[in-house]
């Protein structure tokens, strides 16, 4: 398996450039880069040249654009911004070797019914299938553990994703959105691995299903999070790919970002260690 670091984890204490230079000296993999926030400020001083030369003479690798937001139940104006925003991407992502768009589903306070909302997922993913493909990227939609996420557990994202039934469309397994709203062990027992294209790895304070927020998280291993279970099941299953370590916690973004990005690796790889081979991982 591999180790990807998520850009969240720095969002207030650090930038693209720094993330890639403190990355690559502590032994990550890939990067999963925040396209709302960090590549436009990148971008402000840099290109998309200078960013695919770094990747090109570097270890570390783009594993993902994170993220296209709210893509489903969105009106005519909406979707069109949606459709442009993920074109832009796959022309960005081709150029870095970027492997896959995360795709977050809505977050609304309408009532919106959940065959209504299943139905648009699949028309609209189904749509962005077809624009990926040429371009040879994935498309994982992550599931948010929230009360006001149109998908907000793992088991009406897979029955999503199993209908929209494409080869470039899967799942991010994010495991506190799991934690969450209370996703069912069995759901993820009974899934086909390959379906689950990245793992985010994280852990969260024991706050009741429902009242938890972003920034509740803390460190891999000191939560609440059964993240043996979601680890062995993993393996079980087959999953060997990617691990991507993803936090927002306030008090982290106080840390050096240095810090952050070596102590996100170390307590992930206590946990991870148990159940992958993560000696690919260099520093």
């Amino acid at each position: 398996m591999k180790l990807c670091f998520n850009q969240a984890t720095t969002l207030n204490n650090s930038n693209l450039v720094k993330d890639l230079e403190y990355c690559e000296k502590h032994g990550y993999d890939y990067i999963e880069i925040r396209t709302m926030d960090k590549l436009p400020e990148y971008l402000q001083d840099h290109s998309i040249d200078d960013l695919a030369h770094y990747f090109q003479t570097h270890h570390i690798k783009p594993l993902a654009f994170n993220a296209l937001v709210f893509f489903n139940n969105r009106d005519q104006a909406g979707h069109e911004e949606i459709i442009r925003e993920f074109k832009d991407m796959m022309e960005m992502g081709s150029k870095l070797g970027v492997q896959y768009v995360v795709a977050v589903p809505l977050v609304t306070t309408d009532k919106i019914r959940k065959a209504d909302i299943k139905s648009s997922c699949v028309e609209v993913l189904r749509e962005l299938s077809d624009i990926a493909k040429p371009y040879g990227l994935k498309i994982a939609v992550e599931f948010v553990g929230h009360p006001q996420c149109t998908v907000n557990t793992f088991g009406q994202a897979y029955d999503i994703v199993e209908a929209v039934d494409r080869a470039n469309v899967g799942l991010v397994l994010d495991c506190f959105h799991f934690h969450a709203m209370g996703s069912k062990p069995e759901d993820l027992e009974k899934a086909d691995a390959s379906k689950i294209f990245i793992l985010h790895i994280d852990d969260t304070e024991d706050f009741p299903i429902g009242f938890l927020t972003d920034d509740d998280r803390v460190w891999p291993g000191l939560g609440a999070i059964d993240l043996d279970h979601i680890l062995s099941t993993l393996k079980k299953n087959g999953y060997s790919d990617v691990v991507s370590v993803e936090l927002f916690r306030p008090e982290y973004y106080e840390l050096d970002a240095e810090e952050a990005i070596r102590t996100a690796k170390e307590t992930t790889l206590q946990v991870v260690s148990r159940y992958f081979d993560l000696q690919s991982v260099v520093g």
